[in-house]
């Protein structure tokens, strides 16, 4: 049987459109293929999707993210939106919180960040990306990635890092103990960096770059990464202070 293509109008035969790919399946929406097919398949397929990429970033980070720059593309959740869904639930999970976390810190040094975080956390949580991106461009010039790439693998890498960082809020939910909560900050600052170099170590592990060089640079570039986004912070800090009531 032949039919048309509902996207370029083609007749086709098989399971996909030979003009445009689309497969034929594709027919009207309903509510029932929204929430099935979109929503669910989309989002929790652990094949693809999501929780997949989730998976991949704590599994094999840097092989996965590597093969995924190179080509390997149709299992992967968007990095954009993976970032988005994840700001989006560190928000939630702050709703539901024992205690609010400008009261860990000292309210008087840090008020102009929470004010700036208070209604622009999306465009910050990107800040440091395009200059730690440059940064890996430079210490891994060898591997012949360009600035493109780098900005890639650094926006999934920000996308473990923040799924990390859901870990401090979870923690707010279960417990209001100062002491506690700080000692959980301490810990996931070193976890934290401890992703980050093992991430740029397993991703340029495969270009011909010696060990002891990239162990070292891994470790350089991690410490760079969390000194950038405290840079970036004062700035905003610093404007927050100023500009912002």
């Amino acid at each position: 049987m032949t039919n048309n293509c509902l996207n370029c109008n083609e007749k086709i035969t098989a399971k996909f459109c030979s003009n445009c790919s689309q497969a034929t399946s594709t027919h009207r929406f309903s509510l029932s293929h929204v929430i099935k097919h979109d929503f669910i398949h989309g989002i929790f397929h652990f094949d693809k999707g999501f929780f997949y990429t989730i998976k991949e970033l704590f599994s094999r980070p840097g092989h996965s993210i590597r093969e995924y720059v190179q080509g390997k593309r149709v299992k992967h959740f968007n990095y954009f939106a993976t970032i988005i869904l994840l700001l989006t639930i560190n928000y939630f999970l702050k709703k539901w919180t024992k205690i609010d976390i400008s009261t860990l810190f000292n309210k008087t040094a840090v008020s102009g960040l929470f004010k700036v975080l208070k209604d622009y956390s999306k465009i910050t949580a990107f800040l440091h990306i395009p200059i730690i991106a440059f940064v890996s461009y430079l210490f891994f010039k060898k591997s012949k990635q360009n600035y493109t790439e780098n900005l890639v693998l650094n926006l999934y890498l920000l996308c473990g890092v923040l799924t990390i960082s859901l870990i401090f809020p979870i923690s707010m939910i279960l417990s209001d103990n100062k002491e506690f909560l700080l000692g959980v900050n301490i810990v996931l600052s070193v976890l934290t960096f401890l992703y980050i170099a093992f991430f740029y170590y397993q991703y340029f592990s495969v270009f011909d770059l010696k060990k002891y060089k990239l162990i070292i640079r891994s470790i350089l570039i991690a410490a760079l990464y969390l000194l950038t986004k405290q840079v970036i912070n004062s700035i905003l800090n610093t404007v927050g202070t100023k500009f912002l009531s």
